[in-house]
Formats: structure tokens, sequence, C-alpha cells
């Protein structure tokens, strides 16, 4: 073999790796610029001469959770404000496809979420979720602006109103909770019924997340998120925070396989420390994973992962991760099912 083509096709350590951890994935799944990142951060962490990348971020949106008094805001918004940028606005970035190990496994996802068993709800009833996650935090630590990272706890149980009739209920650790007007449904506030309404049509399931990140984020407004990582962000916000019919989850899955630069990671770890394989999308110096339990394929969470050193953090920590620990259905808002999945 020349030089040239162990570049194109990787070692064979490297190969036997990340099948070993991605059953089912064929080395043509991966080409050369997407295999050589996969690989090259897998060996680096099998080698353990690297830091292993650590479990990361998000609850709904970081900026929810920036802190402490009316400086620090106005530096922690900007912040903020800095971390929804390039890939739109007006700004044409190169289109870079989904990788075919990503499109596989989602497809293989999508699969197994159509053949879970359709939950039994009716009016009147809750959607309960019980989730366990961390979000980092900005708080200016001196008078030269100098700012300080450290993690606020995003544990909750969730209850959520089936066809919109009740408030949505909201517990934290310590005891403390919140209400919310729960309305129809939307699609980054959906109900249910709402979810059971959607079209299975990926495609046409897609076209409405873009459609509705480029209203958000596109062209004319003050973020350049871009209608791509928009869509990619809202499916998995959606599928981690409340169940969906499965199969709406299925086609979700395959709505997210048709989004340019979503890649493969063999090896991601949750917020409980659960490992898995995610699939992921980079944007900004931040790597959006969605983790799944390798051998049943369920969602367990996400993490954001932090992949150059700034405020939010060093390369290869976590900004934000959420893990998905008990759902369910209850016929009263703050009542947790006996069954829990």
């Amino acid at each position: 073999m020349t030089a040239v083509d162990d570049k194109r096709h990787g070692s064979d350590d490297e190969r036997v790796a990340i099948r070993a951890l991605v059953p089912g994935v064929a080395d043509e799944d991966l080409p050369f610029g997407g295999r050589r990142r996969v690989g090259d951060r897998l060996m680096r962490e099998l080698g353990g001469g690297a830091r292993a990348a650590a479990p990361a971020r998000r609850w709904f949106r970081r900026p929810a959770g920036l802190v402490v008094g009316a400086a620090a805001c106005a530096v922690a918004l900007g912040v903020a404000a800095s971390l929804l940028v390039s890939g739109g606005g007006g700004r044409v970035a190169p289109v870079t496809p989904p990788e075919p190990a990503a499109v596989r496994l989602l497809d293989r996802v999508a699969v197994a979420a159509q053949r879970a068993p359709e939950p039994v709800v009716r009016d009147g009833q809750f959607l309960y979720t019980r989730t366990e996650g961390f979000a980092a935090v900005l708080s200016e630590v001196s008078e030269d602006g100098r700012m300080e990272s450290s993690r606020s706890d995003q544990s909750r149980e969730r209850w959520e109103s089936v066809d919109g009739s009740a408030r949505t209920l909201e517990r934290y650790p310590g005891g403390g909770q919140d209400t919310f007007d729960a309305g129809k449904g939307t699609l980054v506030d959906p109900t249910y019924r709402f979810l059971e309404s959607l079209p299975t049509d990926p495609e046409h399931l897609l076209q409405m997340f873009y459609e509705d990140a480029e209203l958000n984020h596109g062209a004319g407004t003050d973020s350049t998120l871009g209608a791509d990582q928009g869509a990619f962000v809202a499916i998995g916000d959606l599928l981690n925070g409340v169940e969906c019919p499965p199969r709406v989850s299925a086609a979700l899955y395959r709505a997210a396989a048709r989004i340019p630069g979503v890649v493969l990671v063999p090896e991601a770890t949750d917020a409980l420390g659960r490992k898995g394989v995610a699939v992921a999308r980079e944007h900004d110096g931040e790597r959006t994973e969605w983790i799944f339990d390798r051998e049943s394929l369920r969602l367990l969470g996400y993490r954001t992962v932090v992949l150059k050193d700034g405020d939010w953090g060093k390369a290869g920590e976590a900004a934000e991760s959420k893990a998905i620990i008990a759902r369910g259905v209850s016929d009263r808002a703050g009542e947790v099912p006996r069954k829990r999945s």
C-alpha cells in the first residue's frame, strides 16, 4: 500500500476499532475527510494519551442558564450571541453532505424507534419525562471582565399536557417548581396531539424544520445559526424533550439524516456516564451530539462538546449534557407513572 493509499483508507487498527464500537459500519461508509476526523479522535482516546471527550452541554438553550448580576448579564448575553453565528444570516458556507456512516446509523435508529410500542394516551393526561444533566454558566469574576465557567444543575421532572388543555409542570432538585402555558403545540414546544399531526414523510418533515429555522435564524434576523444547524438542534431538542409517536420519531431521525454536515461519533458519554454511539453536527466551535445505546439504539440523551478553548471550557470538555432517565404517562401533573421507560 502506498502512502497515499494509507491516508485514504486508514490503518487496519483504526478500521477494526471503529467497527468494534459501531457494528454495521463498513469502511466505505466513512469518506476520507469524515473518517479521518472520527478515526483520529477515536484512536487518541483509545490510546489513553489524550483526555477523552467529557460529557457535554444543553437543556434547550444554554443562554437560558447564563447568570449573575446586571454587568455579568450584559457580558454573558454577548457571549451567548456569539454562539449563534456562522453558516447563516446571508453568509454562504460550503455544503458538506451527511456522512454515510451517520446516515446508516440514523436509519437503524429509525427502524428501532418505529418498532417501539405506541403509548396509550388520553386527552387530559400528561407525558412524564425525568432528566438529569447540567449546563455551563458564565460569571464575571473581576473588574477587567474575566469570566469564570461553572455548572448549573439542569435536572428536572416534567409533566406536559397531552392535548394542551392544562399547564406544564416542572420540578427541580431541592423542591422548586414552575408551570407554563402549554397551548396547542409547535415544533419547538409540542404537545403529543401536535406530534401526532406531523407528517411522516422525512422530506416534508425536514422542510417544516427548515422553514422554522429560516424564520428564526435566516437572512434578516440577528442570528447567524443557519438553517442546517437550526434544523438539527430543533429536531434534537424535540426528540430529547418529549416522547414522540413511534412513526414520528422514525421520520425525525430520517429527516436528520438528510441534513448536511451530520457525522458519526463512535463513542460518546451522556450526563450519567452511560457510553454509546452518537450522530453529531459541528457549529462555531461546538459539536452537538445525540447519543444512543449501542445495542438497543434507544436515545440516551445529548451533549455538546467544546472544540476549542474558550470561556465555556477547554477543548473536549462538556458545555452541556442531558440524560433521559424515565418517560411515561400520568393522569395528573405531579404524579410519577408506575411504569417507567
